[in-house]
This record gives C-alpha cells, structure tokens and sequence, in this order.
C-alpha cells in the first residue's frame, strides 16, 4: 500500500471520536477503533478507509449475473470487490470476503491507547493497511483495464460496495467520462448523502432485499428494515435503474405474507421495477436450511404478478422458464436466456416487435454487431 485514503462521510467529535455516517450504523469509533464493516479506522479523529487501493477480485461478468435482466443486455461487466461489509448475514454465499476483516484485523491500531505516533498516520494503521488482502489498484487502472476489456460497465460487487464507497466513488467518475456505465450490486444500507452522491455517476443498481421482518433484519443480517427501503427509493427517484433481489430461504422468509409485502413494496417503487426471487442453497452459518424447491420460487413469482409487477424472475435456476423476459402487455417472447446467459434477444428500437410496446429498462435492444 503506497497511501493511506482518508475517509469521507464522517463526523469529529470530542476526546478525538468520530461518527461515520457512511451507512445507517451510525458508527461511533472511538480513537484507534473501527467501524461496524471492519476496514475504516480512527486514527486520532481522523478516519481512514483500509481498501481505497486493493481489491480482492475483479472478473469480467454477464450483466446477467448480477442480476440485471433490464440493462444492456447480453453486454459484460468489468467486475471489482474489496474485502469487508457492513452487514453480517448468517447465509452470506462470499462470506470469506465479506467478513475477512472482522476475523483478521486488529479491533484497535493501539490497544494500549496511550502511545502518539511521530508520523501522520500511526505504524500500527500502516501494518493494518498492508495487511488487506487483495490486489493493488487505482481508479484509473480499473478503469483502463475495463475499456480495454471490451466491457459495457463496471460493477462494485461481490461484497457491499458502500464499504469500499471512496474507491468506487473515484472510480466511477473516472469510467463516466470514459463512456462507461456504473453498477452497485448493494445490500441497500447506505445513508442518504452518500447515495444521493454516488446516483450522479451510477446507472444502475440491484438492491438485494432479503426480508420484510425487521426482526429477521436485525437478528440475521445485523441491521435495520426501513434503511433499505428508503434507499430503494431514493435510488430510483434519482434516475438510477433499480433492480431488486430476495434470496428466498425456506422457512424463514417464504411465506405468501412475507413474499407478497416484498412485491407490493417493490410495485410501490414502481410496476416497471424487475424482482428476482433466487434459490437459496446452505452457505456460511446457515447451513441447517434445505435449498429452495422451484415450487417456492414459482409461489412467488405468481405473488410478485398478482402485486402488479411486470418482470419477475426466478434466479439461481438455469433453464428455467422464469428466466424469460416478456412483454408485459401481449406476453411476446423479448429475451430469452439460459442462466447468464442470452440465447436470444427480439427486442426491436426499444420495443416489443410483436405489440409494439415499449419495454422497462436501459439500452434493451441487441447491441448493433449481434445484428450482422
């Protein structure tokens, strides 16, 4: 690591503690501390994020694997992750990543507390720091590497990209003026300055929304309901394509109830909003649940309709009938996929070829060299 990275969103307060306000933990480090996500520090009122140059995995994915159904289709996104979130989920699929830092990172730089460094910033921060596991980046070699991949988009994911919020934030500004588009895939707690400012330069988002118990959100995933929603929408009022995701776990969020305030809230956000509903398979801590039966998924793929929504999908089942787009006014095969992938795409100028309707999303038709 060449520099530590300032963090931002944050607020001093006296006797050198600070309050992140990054996300909704609201977190009030005191000196020598660390936020909730693991990887920013409080050096003396000052705070620091630990992954503004590292990432732990960057891969060239289908736009489809985030999943986005209604966003350039069939294109490809240059995908970036740092370790760390700041959420705890029991049935977490990339848990080796996302919780890496609350199991290898020191809880304070000092445990003793009592001891002022001579440099800028304290020798035990810089030990931390170069502790992080991952590949040394710039924004500008990310983005390099995305155009010269061919890739439509970058996307912060595989952890929660609010936690790496400085790097993506860079980096994101940098691919927008390169011709680039930018994707979070987000658990959805982000406070409302932050999300107001990365929607300037983000185009798209999928939001995972994994229950609508605050109580399961509290007690499985260590954070709160209502956030989530708001970001939903105030990601969608900003212009930002919202696509949302719920991991449908037997016998803890599947029941019609549940399912069906999920879909009503998403059609609240907006009919043309697409709901995946994904099958669940036994991950992390949480590996006494069975994986989901199709029927489950079908249950509520029939529930997300009867709410009035447009596009849903049933993900996590490659072949699967659910994987279609349609159009929602004639029920015209739009695009077909197998999995991540597009078999075919019919969509003509933005519409339906057979009714002629136009159809939800960003940039739908096939890009002009599928056509040759």
């Amino acid at each position: 690591m060449t520099a530590l990275h300032e963090a931002r969103f944050y607020e001093r307060r006296p006797d050198n503690e600070v309050r992140c306000t990054l996300c909704p933990h609201d977190c009030h480090v005191r000196a020598g501390g660390r936020g909730a996500c693991g990887v920013r520090f409080n050096v003396r009122g000052t705070l620091y994020t630990l992954v503004y140059d590292r990432v732990v995995s960057r891969e060239i994915d289908p736009i489809e694997k985030k999943p986005l159904f209604h966003f350039l289709p069939g294109s490809r996104a240059y995908s970036i992750a740092t370790v760390g979130c700041n959420l705890r989920c029991s049935f977490c699929q990339n848990w080796s990543v996302s919780q890496w830092p609350k199991d290898h990172l020191p809880r304070t730089i000092d445990a003793n507390g009592n001891r002022e460094a001579t440099e800028f910033v304290c020798p035990q921060l810089a030990a931390a720091a170069q502790a992080v596991v991952g590949e040394e980046v710039t924004p500008d070699e990310i983005v390099e590497r995305a155009v010269a991949s061919g890739c439509r988009s970058i996307a912060y994911t595989y952890t929660e990209p609010t936690i790496f919020y400085e790097l993506a934030h860079d980096t994101a500004v940098r691919a927008r003026a390169r011709g680039l588009k930018n994707v979070f895939v987000t658990n959805g707690f982000i406070s409302e300055a932050p999300l107001r400012e990365i929607a300037t330069v983000l185009d798209a988002a999928n939001v995972d929304l994994k229950f609508f118990d605050p109580e399961s959100y509290r007690r499985i995933s260590r954070a709160r309901l209502q956030p989530i929603l708001d970001a939903i929408r105030l990601y969608r009022a900003l212009g930002v394509w919202v696509e949302v995701t719920t991991l449908v776990i037997p016998g803890v969020n599947d029941s019609d109830a549940e399912l069906r305030q999920i879909a009503e809230f998403v059609r609240s956000v907006g009919p043309e909003v697409p709901w995946h509903v994904s099958q669940f398979y036994p991950a992390y801590k949480m590996l006494d649940r069975p994986f989901t039966p199709l029927e489950t998924l079908d249950r509520a793929a029939r529930l997300g309709r009867a709410a009035g929504l447009r596009h849903v999908y049933e993900g996590n089942v490659p072949g699967s009938e659910g994987e279609t787009t349609r159009c929602h006014l004639c029920n015209a095969l739009l695009v077909e996929r197998y999995g991540f992938h597009v078999l075919r795409n019919r969509i003509e100028n933005g519409c339906c070829p057979a009714c002629g309707t136009r159809v939800d999303g960003v940039e739908m038709s096939p890009a002009p060299a599928w056509r040759a």
